[in-house]
């Protein structure tokens, strides 16, 4: 990842976190569900780690979360 994204990225995990939570999903049933590991969803989502996701896998939490993907990719300024 490119210090430069730092920031895109941790927003991405902090989206990832609130549609999990607003869906009543934990870490780990997100994790089976997109056949990651609760660590990897707990690090994609730690806004003190950073953690690059592929668009693989953003798409399959997007689908599970039955959340448009792109939302994801909104960025605050």
């Amino acid at each position: 990842m490119k210090p430069e994204y730092e920031p895109e990225y941790r927003q991405i995990g902090l989206k990832i976190a609130y549609y999990r939570k607003l869906r009543g999903l934990t870490q780990e049933q997100l994790a089976e569900r997109v056949e990651r590991t609760p660590a990897f969803i707990g690090h994609i989502e730690a806004p003190n780690i950073n953690k690059a996701v592929s668009l693989d896998t953003l798409f399959d939490i997007a689908s599970v979360l039955d959340v448009p993907a792109y939302k994801f990719l909104l960025f605050d300024e």
